[in-house]
């Protein structure tokens, strides 16, 4: 029999602590520029994006249609997650994201400059779907690529807490798309979105928070050319375990149970990601000027912009909870703080009264959509062995985005009226986030696994 005391291979001995810094700050980065791109156009579509592309129809079809085409970039996300997340797979995770990363970049830019309705007519709205579903189409395959890059760099004491930080960029990039977007509307004034413009000078207050993201592109692009690859891949690619078919099918095979529960596990906390991120700002705008003391579009989005501050910190927070106590009972614990905050923050919200809709909205972002929230990333990539982890933590992410993100701001046009304000919505978040918590107890815990190198050692075991 082999001696098993001989030392095996532990991928994590080979990597660095800067290789490992560096590793979860580039996925952190990225994360924050394809989220600010994705949620910039969330946070135009209630806003900007009625006026300039569905003028003519009235302004509440012309939202709705803005926020289906919001919609159709959540449908483009699992398509992204499963081509990218084939070549994640296969040939690793490093290229892919800097792919992704460039054509995010490349869509946000084409939106900047993009003609209005008053221009080119039905063509605007037509192109903007074209878009928007190249942009779902990126968002699919970074979100995976990004947070396993950070997880698998990091130590397996602490992967919760290093998956977190890539999802951690989503907040980040709100807090810019959001605080630059309020920027620009306080300062373009009249020139922020004018439907009636004929050139861009005359609506070029939304534009440059578009154009802006190119250049934070080009240092997200620098930092990712700089990572190496996941030892966990490269482990996997050295013993021979790296697909060499196709590994959509190897997942739909191996794990379907674990792509339906990570789905439902995911979508509660998504629900509330996406009102806030969209329908809440122009419902609060509309809410308080009715009640005569209006807030602006400004002030609403400094509210968003504020409670993701928060947000980028809570989430590793829960997620490090996590490693110590496990993914299942702190996300489930997690559930109740999130559907009790949700009942007091939207009360809050309805009241129209400033001071206590800036306490409802800033905690609804920042403390209570994160309680479940957070340790996500580690949750659905743990769920999946190396041979298909890019495509399944991707592509049950984004199933789990259109079940709650997607659908949200629809669902919540349909149910929010002023006879009940947001009572009907508090009810059916209520009922997703008790689908959520099921989902997570009908799941395996998978924070406190087995270290790599009792793994090599059972396989050296199994070998002789």
């Amino acid at each position: 029999m082999t001696d098993i005391t001989t030392p095996v291979s532990d991928p994590m001995s080979a990597t660095t602590k800067a290789e490992r810094n560096r590793a979860v700050f580039s996925s952190f980065l990225g994360s924050t520029v394809e989220y600010y791109d994705f949620l910039l156009y969330a946070a135009a579509a209630g806003l900007v994006f009625p006026k300039l592309f569905f003028g003519n129809l009235s302004p509440e079809l012309g939202t709705t249609l803005s926020f289906v085409i919001l919609l159709i970039g959540y449908i483009a996300r699992p398509v992204g997650s499963m081509a990218f997340g084939h070549f994640g797979d296969k040939f690793g995770r490093k290229n892919v994201l800097i792919i992704t990363l460039m054509t995010m970049g490349l869509v946000s830019v084409a939106i900047g400059l993009m003609p209005s309705a008053n221009q080119i007519g039905m063509a605007a709205p037509i192109l903007m779907v074209l878009l928007r579903t190249l942009q779902g189409l990126a968002v699919g395959g970074e979100w995976a690529g990004a947070t396993l890059m950070a997880m698998e760099h990091s130590t397996e004491k602490n992967k919760g807490f290093g998956a977190s930080l890539a999802v951690a960029g989503g907040p980040t990039g709100a807090v810019l798309s959001t605080l630059v977007l309020a920027i620009f509307a306080a300062v373009a004034g009249d020139q922020f979105a004018n439907p009636d413009g004929r050139y861009f000078v005359d609506d070029w207050g939304w534009r440059v928070p578009f154009l802006f993201s190119a250049g934070i592109v080009v240092l997200g692009l620098f930092l990712r050319s700089r990572v190496t690859e996941s030892p966990e891949f490269e482990e996997a690619r050295k013993a021979g375990k790296v697909q060499t078919g196709i590994p959509l099918v190897k997942m739909f095979r191996d794990a379907p149970k674990e792509l339906v529960l990570g789905s439902l596990a995911g979508a509660a906390g998504l629900f509330l990601q996406g009102i806030g991120a969209t329908f809440m700002v122009p419902y609060i705008v509309k809410t308080t000027a009715a009640a005569g003391d209006p807030i602006s579009r400004s002030e609403a989005l400094m509210m968003n912009t504020t409670g993701s501050v928060i947000a980028v910190f809570m989430i590793p927070f829960v997620a490090w909870l996590s490693d110590r106590f496990g993914r299942r009972p702190t996300m489930m614990a997690g559930g109740l703080v999130s559907v009790l905050g949700m009942w007091a923050s939207f009360n809050l919200i309805q009241s129209a009264e400033r001071p206590l809709v800036w306490i409802g909205f800033v905690a609804l972002v920042g403390i209570f959509q994160p309680a479940q929230y957070g340790p996500i990333g580690a949750f659905l990539s743990e769920k999946f062995d190396a041979a298909h982890r890019y495509t399944g933590a991707g592509m049950t992410f984004q199933v789990a985005s259109i079940i709650g993100a997607g659908t949200a701001p629809l669902i919540a046009g349909k149910l929010v009226n002023p006879n009940v304000g947001l009572t009907n919505l508090a009810i059916y978040g209520t009922i997703l986030f008790a689908i959520s918590t099921i989902a997570i107890y009908l799941s395996k815990e998978t924070a406190r696994r087995q270290t790599h190198q009792d793994l090599f050692i059972e396989e050296a075991v199994f070998k002789a």
